[in-house]
């Protein structure tokens, strides 16, 4: 545990909402009677093995007060898991739009909200922005690159590894201890400071009856999906997207960790060309998760661009 834990300059609330028949948990910062149509709800979605807590840090650096929801992925976080053995991208997007309709309905008047996501959470807003595009004023994607291209002829070596895969028990292992989980995160970030590494941690695991700390993510978010990533309609999607758009990568990021040699940053900054405004930043020193690693200089980059 960090001597000097982290202290949380805004505090959240949580409310549950019905979505798509599971209750959904939103953290909500700030006052909604900050919101105007220039200023309207600052939507933010986690990415995978996450939960929306995991925006503090840059919600605390805003200069600003600003309304924010954050809310934790169906099978994340204190949001319900479905009674499923596998997750699909087009649940994110179906709960998303319910989601953005429960954000905009106390504000009569306001029709957009700005939406930032990061990483699984950039690829669904990216979707979405297309697919809704009147709805969305500002969209941030923080490290969402997509996925390698597919063929067709990939789909039968698919189907039969999540089948295999259908017959297996997955777990995800537990901790004996709140700190044991927050050397994990350190683990796998190195960047990550020891103080909210220390906060994440208990918003990130809980406790169960035996004292293990149990990581708030279903195990099944670990199986394969054996629908093939399809380019051309991400990218017919990504064509729709009006808002202007905000990337932001981290310098130490290495996509060749996760796919090797078949995509690279590069492909995907081609991909983004579809995009017909758009900017890019780099933040360093920073990984995958650089909203854990540069809140501050992230804050500073949200803001001018919300801005506009």
């Amino acid at each position: 545990m960090s001597d000097n834990p982290y202290v949380v300059r805004r505090e959240s609330r949580s409310e549950f909402i019905p979505v798509r028949g599971l209750q959904y948990h939103l953290r909500h910062w700030g006052d909604a009677s900050l919101v105007t149509p220039e200023r309207p709800p600052l939507v933010m979605m986690h990415g995978w093995m996450d939960v929306g807590a995991s925006f503090q840090f840059v919600v605390d650096a805003l200069a600003d007060d600003r309304y924010v929801v954050a809310p934790d992925w169906r099978g994340f976080g204190l949001t319900d898991t479905p009674q499923e053995d596998s997750y699909w991208m087009a649940d994110y997007v179906g709960d998303l739009d319910a989601i953005v309709e429960a954000t905009l309905k106390p504000f009569p008047g306001v029709t957009q909200i700005d939406l930032v996501g990061h990483s699984m959470g950039g690829n669904v807003v990216m979707l979405y922005a297309g697919v809704r595009p009147a709805l969305v004023r500002r969209l941030v994607n923080l490290e969402g690159f997509g996925m390698p291209a597919t063929v067709p002829t990939l789909a039968p070596k698919r189907y039969a590894m999540w089948l295999d895969e259908l017959k297996e028990p997955v777990e995800i292992r537990p901790y004996k201890s709140v700190d044991a989980v927050a050397a994990r995160l350190r683990k796998t970030n190195p960047l990550l400071p020891a103080d909210r590494a220390a906060w994440l941690a208990n918003h990130w695991a809980r406790q169960d009856e035996n004292g293990l700390w149990q990581i708030l993510g279903d195990p099944a978010h670990k199986r394969s999906n054996p629908l093939l990533y399809q380019v051309d309609e991400v990218l017919a999607c990504w064509k729709q997207i009006t808002a202007p758009v905000l990337w932001v990568e981290g310098d130490q990021t290495d996509v060749g960790k996760w796919w090797g040699g078949r995509y690279s940053k590069a492909q995907f900054h081609e991909r983004l060309k579809v995009v017909a405004r758009h900017e890019t930043h780099m933040l360093s020193p920073a990984g995958h998760m650089l909203h854990h690693d540069q809140p501050e200089a992230l804050a500073r980059r949200l803001e001018a661009f919300l801005a506009g």
